[in-house]
């Protein structure tokens, strides 16, 4: 029996073992830890790779999303739409400075946010939109801007998942998290661009949001002992800045990889009619940071997958309002009923550069005698 992870690091690291250990033996030798050139060198590719004019590396994506959202006033019983289907995160960010996170429903075919049903949301209170960008394309930031632009709402774009993805803007390609008032990137060692650990970034073409994200990563400091802010103890580290200044080098060919196994997927999948594959509406570039199938008999398959030795995962298995910690914002069962008929069939199938064919081939084989059974 084969045994495909749904995911390992340990293959990349093999390939570009020299170059990973002479990075992080270059930041060993200098003592050169906390905010070092490894970070301010990552920060500059990242501003170079999406266009943004500012880059802050932080501790995880997490706080990147804290921190901007801290920015941007989704605080202190401010309104702000996000959608309920997507990771913790991207509202927890909201709750955590006192501010309402209002959920939206999503698009069945992208499962970013649904901008019709969020437009109907916006209220006299509403402050911010909070789009996601999910699995594999962006969320329709045009139809978001507009919203943002008609009511005066500060956009913090989402992109955890989505570096490398890109939008049709204003009649040009914008990289995800470029377009908004703010944009954060997670370097979570599964994502597109990934660490051997933590990170985060956080991107934005404002001055004056970029000096701020700056000093609160570092306690609201703007010079040592001296502080401006009650800022957070959220800084990237070198180690981890270092590792993604490799990767970063090689992204293009990575998100390549990940296109040739998205096309090998949709070759052997298409004709199994249990399933639906991804939909690809971005009129922009997709990336696929996982390979997402609805499938019928869900729990079932990922069962007798795990059984033939594949890894898959869920992303998401249940929605945001129906969190424990999330009811006290009263939504029930029923209200989003997209994101919710997605979370009982989605599921995603392993998806990296260094996946091989015959791996892609013989997770196809599982699932298609799965369902001739």
């Amino acid at each position: 029996m084969m045994k495909v992870p749904f995911y390992t690091a340990t293959r990349e690291y093999k390939n570009l073992k020299n170059e990973f250990d002479t990075a992080l033996s270059s930041v060993l030798e200098t003592g050169d830890f906390i905010l070092g050139k490894a970070v301010a060198s990552l920060e500059e590719g990242i501003q170079q790779y999406t266009g943004a004019k500012y880059a802050v590396g932080v501790a995880n994506g997490s706080d990147a999303l804290v921190i901007a959202s801290d920015i941007l006033g989704f605080k202190n019983g401010a309104e702000v739409i996000t959608p309920a289907f997507t990771f913790f995160a991207s509202t927890s960010c909201i709750a955590r400075l006192g501010g309402k996170p209002v959920f939206c429903d999503i698009d069945e075919d992208t499962f970013c946010m649904d901008m019709q049903d969020a437009k109907k949301r916006i209220t006299k209170n509403t402050v911010g939109l909070l789009p996601v960008h999910l699995f594999l394309q962006t969320a329709d930031m045009t139809a978001c801007m507009a919203l943002a632009k008609k009511h005066n709402l500060r956009v913090l774009e989402d992109a955890a998942e989505a570096f490398g993805m890109q939008d049709m803007y204003n009649g040009a390609l914008h990289q995800s998290g470029t377009i908004g008032d703010m944009g954060i990137y997670s370097f979570f060692p599964t994502k597109t661009l990934g660490g051997y650990g933590d990170g985060g970034m956080i991107v934005t073409n404002n001055e004056e949001y970029y000096l701020k994200a700056k000093s609160l990563r570092v306690h609201g400091a703007t010079k040592k002992y001296h502080h401006d802010y009650i800022g957070y103890n959220s800084r990237l580290d070198s180690l981890q800045a270092a590792v993604l200044g490799v990767k970063l080098k090689y992204i293009d060919e990575s998100i390549a990889k990940r296109a040739e196994h998205a096309a090998q997927y949709r070759a052997l999948l298409k004709d199994i009619g249990q399933i639906k594959l991804p939909v690809v509406k971005t009129k922009g570039k997709e990336v696929y940071y996982v390979f997402n199938i609805l499938a019928e008999k869900r729990d079932e398959l990922q069962a007798y997958l795990t059984e033939k030795g594949i890894g898959t995962t869920v992303y998401y298995p249940k929605c945001l309002h129906e969190q424990e910690c999330f009811k006290y914002l009263g939504y029930k069962k029923g209200d989003f009923p997209v994101a919710e008929k997605l979370c009982a069939s989605v599921l995603a199938l392993p998806m990296y550069p260094e996946l091989t064919q015959d791996e892609i081939a013989y997770t196809c084989d599982a699932i298609k005698v799965f369902y001739k059974r």
